[in-house]
């Protein structure tokens, strides 16, 4: 069958040539290991056991994991192994099994899982997703994932079609964002490494985890703040407290930005301070924020194949 998985419906036989997202049908992986800096309850203190998938179906000019993205980085791998890393990961102390970047892998992603889960895996499953998807083919991920970690990029159509060629980003991302709290809705935190003790979370405590529900991630770019404010806006008016938000500022220029040069740098202070300021005036109570110089090359993981 040809792949109209994601939104850009390439309609690619897969088994013999790569799609828009430039993969095949087997999982192709860069990384698996435990990674420390998603927000506090992903990470927790143990560690998130993140799995990076190569390949992108969205291709925002600007990424940092660039490397995995554009496929230059990875190793297509079998269902099996797929398998055998979960368990690799649950036997290092993660907190969760952390998909990054799934959407184009997910009938097999899907299948995996569902092995894994007879095999008796019993972390939660976190979707790490930039939300350029298809709601039939999240629906496939119904009762197996736990919690999403969505991006929401882009509000204006021209900044999406500037930056990742997709105009319809806004409306394909809110409908995809609406799914994925259909699946999981409010939030629900345990103790880390105590799945069964759930815990209030207040953002002080250190050893609390997500066990169920949503994350939004947005990240702030350079000169885009009334962009930033319409997404933030547009989340706290259709899911109030019910999500959690985490406003970004880590950008980090990447090199072959020079048709983009309002790209060629970070995100100043101001800019950020002013979009979290306006969260804080409307409302919004349920989230996360970055803190000093966060936009540094610890955030990107080198993709030499751990775990693999």
């Amino acid at each position: 069958m040809n792949c109209k998985l994601c939104p850009r419906a390439c309609d690619v036989d897969r088994e013999k040539q790569v799609g828009y997202c430039g993969m095949g049908n087997l999982p192709v992986v860069a990384r698996a290991a435990l990674h420390m800096w998603e927000e506090p309850v992903i990470s927790g203190t143990s560690g998130s056991g993140t799995v990076f998938f190569s390949g992108c179906s969205l291709g925002c000019v600007f990424c940092q994991n660039h490397n995995i993205a554009l496929g230059k980085a990875g190793k297509e791998i079998s269902l099996e192994r797929l398998v055998e890393i979960f368990f690799e990961l649950e036997e290092k102390g993660a907190n969760n099994i952390n998909l990054v970047t799934p959407g184009h892998f997910i009938y097999g992603i899907s299948q995996a899982l569902i092995r894994a889960k007879k095999q008796g895996l019993k972390l939660p499953v976190v979707y790490n997703t930039g939300s350029y998807e298809n709601v039939e083919a999240l629906k496939q991920m119904d009762g197996l994932v736990d919690v999403y970690l969505p991006d929401f990029k882009y509000f204006s159509p021209e900044i999406a079609r500037r930056y990742a060629n997709a105009p319809d980003y806004f409306e394909i991302a809110a409908r995809a964002i609406s799914e994925m709290y259909r699946q999981v809705g409010k939030p629900v935190f345990c103790e880390e490494g105590n799945q069964e003790k759930i815990m209030e979370y207040t953002g002080e405590e250190e050893h609390i985890v997500m066990k169920k529900g949503m994350i939004i991630r947005h990240l702030l770019l350079p000169e885009q703040v009334e962009d930033s404010k319409h997404i933030i806006r547009y989340l706290h008016e259709t899911y109030g407290d019910k999500v959690y938000l985490s406003i970004m500022n880590q950008y980090t220029p990447q090199p072959g930005l020079e048709k983009f040069p309002e790209l060629q740098r970070k995100v100043t202070e101001e800019e950020y301070d002013a979009v979290v300021d306006y969260a804080l005036d409307i409302g919004v109570t349920s989230g996360f924020i970055q803190e000093g110089d966060t936009a540094k090359e610890s955030f990107i993981p080198e993709f030499n194949l751990e775990g693999v």
